[in-house]
């Protein structure tokens, strides 16, 4: 997009004394949010760093990019930015894992939808994702957070919708092929779409964990649910170690 783009990179306490690479994280913010979003409204989130030995990497998605490559503005291509640049960078300049079995992503809201989105299309880059109050079925919403500006409208361009839903790039998945844990508050006006999707990947023989538990669209959910978040992470890389 022939611009800078900035993103934080949280490493552990002893990162400079550590001889092995080490996963990593990538962690989206939502809709109308930028790189620090997770530092100033989830802070506390950082310290999974530590204990789970792994680097988190919180990227900038624009206020509304939803992470996609925009079919109508070329100054809005988020899909390739983080699947085939800003991995590319972290791997260059960081100790890293770099394939698909030391990366994960995940997001809250447009950055849980985003982390599916990503995750899904590009199964040679990450090998694990999440999403918490993802927007995971965009389609029940033609008019909200900016999608049409990116998109166009549904009315006019429905096969752009239906291509760049989460709940439409399911036929890419195989059983395994990609670890997914999906977490959604019952007060949540995306958890109609959250349990769709469960449904669809029940149906598909699709494993996954999915979590639902009291609570709305909010902060104090997401700064609980990102722990979850990367306990699950970190129990796939170990997997993955052995």
């Amino acid at each position: 997009m022939k611009k800078t783009i900035k993103a934080v990179v949280i490493t552990p306490n002893d990162y400079q004394s550590l001889q092995g690479p080490l996963p990593v994280v990538y962690l989206l913010h939502g809709y109308g949010d930028r790189y620090d979003g997770w530092l100033k409204k989830g802070k506390g989130f950082e310290t999974a760093a530590d204990l789970h030995n792994m680097i988190i990497v919180c990227p900038d998605g624009n206020v509304s990019s939803w992470y996609w490559d925009s079919p109508k503005d070329q100054n809005w291509q988020y899909e390739t930015y983080i699947s085939k640049e800003l991995v590319p960078y972290i791997d260059q300049h960081y100790k890293t894992i770099a394939q698909p079995n030391g990366r994960g992503i995940t997001g809250l809201s447009m950055g849980g939808h985003g982390a599916l989105f990503l995750a899904i299309r590009h199964q040679d880059v990450f090998g694990v994702a999440g999403s918490m109050s993802g927007g995971v079925d965009i389609r029940p919403f033609p008019k909200n957070w900016e999608m049409a500006k990116r998109l166009g409208t549904y009315a006019q361009n429905p096969s752009d919708w239906e291509k760049y839903t989460v709940m439409n790039q399911l036929h890419l998945l195989t059983p395994n092929s990609l670890a997914l844990i999906i977490d959604c508050g019952t007060d949540d006006f995306f958890y109609s779409v959250n349990q769709e999707l469960h449904r669809q990947l029940l149906y598909r023989n699709i494993p996954h964990d999915f979590i639902s538990r009291p609570g709305g669209h909010t902060w104090p959910y997401w700064k609980n649910a990102v722990q979850y978040q990367f306990l699950f992470m970190r129990n796939y890389f170990s997997k993955m170690d052995r």
